[in-house]
């Protein structure tokens, strides 16, 4: 038996011996060992294209790449939701076990999922290592697979990560390292040179006071671990510690050679690391190197400060980009111009378009030849993913001031404009507010020389058909976020059947799909109806629509795919066996209400919520952002993505700084209002509030799956997660409202008047951003203070991302409670309008539109579902319990009304 004190004893540290085809022994003689992370569908977007298309022998070139380019190591990920992971790693697996050159070296297993981990193991060749296994879900299943790891055979990261979170602190650290550490020497018998722990490398030079010991306490952690946990080996993924200074790519590598340094001194063994974003230490600039290791030492207080305004200095660019950049002013007047819109560089274009007018016959001629010609080139770029939704609009920015400069000058000599492709009459539908998809498309149409007219937002459906033919539109444009807007765009389809008109219509928003095109809108409008899934794709549309050649054989076409996609549609539906509301209920989730204790907040009433934007950056879930840019991957990986990782990193960068305006020249409030009451379920479906002394308040009613279920599972709705009243229990239940969004109307005017239609769309989604940070923030106040039922709870934002807290905050309109009418229960509940001033539209969705609102349930089992379709019967049911006519209950349920 080996226990703690045997292992102190010896007198020489145990190498880590792994092996693919051939040993690699890491003792104490070893360098670093360098991981090749780019066998990983999470880290490369070619590499999941790749494994995606079963282009299994591409994938193999960019592991045998890996290991050619020197990789010790390489790390094998295949978690992708649509991919088959376990199929997928043991096919890779297998693979390169036929390869000689590249099964040379160990493979690292890497997967957040048991079932692949093992299946990787099951057919890994030699000794590799499992990355990995934590104390995050207890003990128990952390010592069962770190048991079946050793009878495999193989190493394994252990991640500083417990029941209650991920370590960001030194203590933190060396206590989960050490419990783990003496679990699996003295339980498991797990040979202590086998273990390797990832301490946890974080971000530095981010401002947050909290994370300035960040690379310290790592540094320290890694010397202790060395020094007290016997023959434990160290890694982790260096270029974290670098992302506060994404696109500076001078600051980057060198931050993570220096890390690397010191890590390395303190008895770091192993990392990933992409030698790309890695500066040689004694190479780097001596001044820079004071500034870096001030902040990575946390040496001074205004450490970061000093290095941001250095770093202003080495915006990231290299002496040859540095040298490309002045070179191109010294190309031909066509070039100039071209290069400053596919780059979107607005200082030089009124210079080179005032040549370009000079030499024309008509001022005319800049707009329709020589900005054209540019931006034939961005829209080439653009179609073939060479460049990205932020760059094009960057590219419209350029583009509206030299048209503005050269108007004066078209007006003057009182020409026509130019000839434009088509024109489109835009709008976001009666009762929404939500542009920022709007927006967007208009630009990249703009850009491809559409003429737009957007309406703007809350159109009403007789203005929009009105313009369209006023101005003689080519085609109208219609958007909606909320599901009410759905129904207002089969409305204004209808009106366009009645008056007989011809016009084609694109539809687009978040709700929008082309199942509820196909079925709702295109049977009801003769002419042509097309869903447009995003802005890349409304070009080809538009032009589709527009060009006689091609328009009748693509109508049809759409004709015959929206009637294949109707008829496939009806038919599972009506394939599928719904129940009875009544029968429903009688399969409702039955929770054991004798042995459940509401907690009792410590709180109850209406409280009103300000605060400063500064507390809820922590809070910010950016992939929403780069998804509203239509720059798809998870945030911070998108941002060294080998696809769109540059223009994320530039957008991250410009998003980064208009965030510090916001908060610095306080551009915008942020006001919050809660409320929370004894509460109990009645009627099955409902749930009665009451006040302190008892009086009954506002009564939230809820809607119950009707899906026939597989046996043992109930049909859920969210009055399950309240005690029922004759249960004797006395339950509590909240509301909210945040805004974020007073001020953004104003500043996005401003933006598009100095025809910026990028910042314009920038603060919206900032804005849109913080209004999801702080209903998160406010939740997390809730559970720990306000309410209370939680007070432990320690979870770090990707946790609280992944929703990984106890109780839930759902929102009305959304898939538990599709129903937006609940959202007058709230206002009336909380006076929301009156105390925060947040309204609602007529189709119920909020202003300002950066606004979020919901419920929130404390019960431990209550968790989020999805409603699903429902019957007839349960519509009735509900606007008899409403006190509305079934019509209108209907109109608010129509997408979740099963057809008959």
């Amino acid at each position: 038996m080996i226990d703690q004190q045997d292992i102190e004893e010896r007198s020489k540290r145990l190498p880590l011996a792994l092996s693919g085809l051939e040993p690699l022994i890491i003792d104490e003689n070893t360098n670093f060992v360098n991981i090749g992370e780019r066998t990983n569908v999470t880290g490369s977007r070619k590499f999941l294209r790749l494994i995606k298309e079963e282009n299994y022998d591409q994938a193999l070139e960019v592991a045998r790449a890996q290991v050619e380019g020197g990789a010790q190591i390489i790390d094998v990920n295949m978690d992708e939701g649509m991919l088959d992971g376990k199929y997928a790693m043991v096919k890779f697996l297998n693979l390169i076990a036929a390869e000689p050159d590249i099964a040379r070296v160990p493979i690292m297993i890497d997967s957040s999922k048991w079932e692949i981990i093992e299946a990787g193991l099951k057919v890994v060749q030699g000794k590799g290592i499992v990355n990995s296994i934590s104390l995050k879900e207890g003990e128990a299943e952390f010592i069962h697979h770190a048991r079946l790891i050793k009878r495999y055979g193989a190493a394994v990261i252990v991640m500083a990560f417990d029941e209650t979170g991920q370590a960001d602190n030194y203590q933190r650290r060396i206590d989960i390292c050490k419990r783990s550490y003496d679990i699996l020497v003295n339980q498991v018998k797990f040979a202590p040179q086998d273990i390797i722990f990832d301490p946890n490398i974080f971000p530095v030079g981010t401002g947050m006071e909290e994370h300035r010991q960040n690379a310290v306490d790592f540094f320290r952690a890694t010397k202790w671990i060395r020094e007290n946990l016997p023959h434990a080996q160290i890694s982790g993924g260096v270029s974290n510690v670098s992302f506060s200074f994404r696109g500076n790519n001078t600051v980057r590598e060198a931050m993570n050679a220096a890390f690397l340094y010191h890590g390395i001194k303190n008895g770091m063994t192993m990392g990933i690391v992409n030698p790309e974003m890695l500066e040689v230490y004694d190479q780097i600039d001596k001044e820079l190197l004071i500034y870096i290791e001030d902040v990575l030492l946390d040496r001074r207080d205004d450490a970061t400060e000093r290095l941001l305004d250095y770093a202003e200095t080495v915006q990231g660019n290299s002496k040859e980009n540095l040298k490309q950049q002045q070179q191109w002013r010294s190309g031909s007047l066509q070039d100039r111009i071209t290069h400053a819109l596919v780059k979107g560089i607005l200082e030089f274009i009124e210079e080179d378009v005032e040549q370009a007018r000079q030499l024309a016959e008509k001022p005319i001629e800049v707009i329709e030849v020589n900005l054209m010609n540019g931006m034939n080139v961005v829209g080439d770029l653009f179609g073939s993913g060479k460049m990205f939704l932020p760059q094009v609009v960057k590219s419209a920015r350029v583009m509206k001031k030299a048209v503005a400069y050269l108007l004066p000058f078209i007006e003057a000599t009182k020409e026509d404009d130019s000839r434009s492709a088509g024109k489109i009459v835009m709008a976001t539908v009666k009762g929404d507010v939500h542009d920022i998809g709007k927006n967007i498309v208009g630009v990249v149409l703009a850009c491809n020389n559409y003429e737009i007219i957007d309406l703007g937002v809350m159109v009403p459906p007789e203005k929009i058909i009105q313009t369209a033919l006023d101005e003689k539109a080519d085609i109208i444009g219609l958007s909606g976020l909320i599901t009410p807007s759905l129904d207002e765009m089969v409305y204004l389809t209808k009106e366009l059947e009645k008056l007989n008109l011809s016009i084609p219509v694109m539809i687009g928003g978040a709700t929008t799909s082309r199942a509820h095109t196909a079925v709702k809108i295109a049977p009801v409008y003769s002419k042509t109806v097309v869903y447009v899934s995003d802005a890349s794709r409304s070009v080809s549309v538009a032009g589709n629509l527009l060009n006689p050649k091609v328009n009748q054989q693509y109508e049809a076409e759409l004709k015959q795919e929206y009637d294949t996609v109707r008829a496939g549609f009806l038919k599972r539906t009506r394939i599928k066996n719904y129940l009875t509301i009544d029968q429903a209920r009688a399969n409702k989730m039955q929770l054991d209400w004798d042995q459940y204790s509401a907690p009792k907040p410590s709180f109850i009433g209406v409280k009103q919520i300000e605060l400063d934007l500064k507390e809820l950056l922590p809070y910010i879930d950016w992939t929403p952002f780069f998804r509203s840019w239509e720059l798809h991957g998870k945030y911070p990986k998108i941002l060294t993505d080998e696809l769109v990782g540059e223009a994320a990193t530039k957008l991250f960068e410009e998003a980064t700084q208009m965030l510090n305006q916001i908060i610095k020249q306080k551009w915008l409030t942020a006001k919050g209002i809660l409320g929370i009451f004894p509460a109990n379920q009645v009627n099955d479906d409902d749930i009665q509030l009451y006040s302190k002394s008892g009086e009954e308040l506002e009564k939230f009613l809820t809607l119950r799956q009707q899906s026939q279920k597989t046996k043992g599972a109930p049909n859920i709705a969210l009055a399950d997660f309240i005690a029922p009243k004759d249960s004797g229990q006395q339950d509590y239940m909240g509301a909210f409202c945040v805004s974020t969004g007073f001020g953004v109307d104003e500043i996005s005017e401003k933006f598009v008047k100095n025809l910026d239609d990028y910042n314009s769309i920038m603060i919206k989604a900032l804005a849109d951003r913080l209004a999801e940070a702080f209903a998160e923030y406010l939740h997390k106040k809730v559970r720990t203070e306000i309410w209370g039922y939680d007070q432990s709870e320690q979870l770090t934002n990707e946790e609280l991302i992944k929703e990984s807290y106890k109780g839930i905050r759902p929102a009305p309109g959304y898939p538990a409670c599709p129903d937006h009418l609940e959202k007058r229960t709230i206002w009336s509940l909380l006076k929301v309008e009156e105390r925060i001033g947040v309204k609602l539209t007529d189709s119920l969705a909020m202003w300002p539109a950066s606004s979020v609102s919901g419920y929130y349930f404390a019960n431990p089992k209550s968790r989020y579902f999805g409603l699903g379709k429902i019957k007839e019967d349960q519509v009735a049911d509900y606007a008899k319990r409403r006190g509305i006519p079934v019509e209108e209950a209907a109109k608010w349920l129509s997408p979740n009304i099963a057809d008959s």
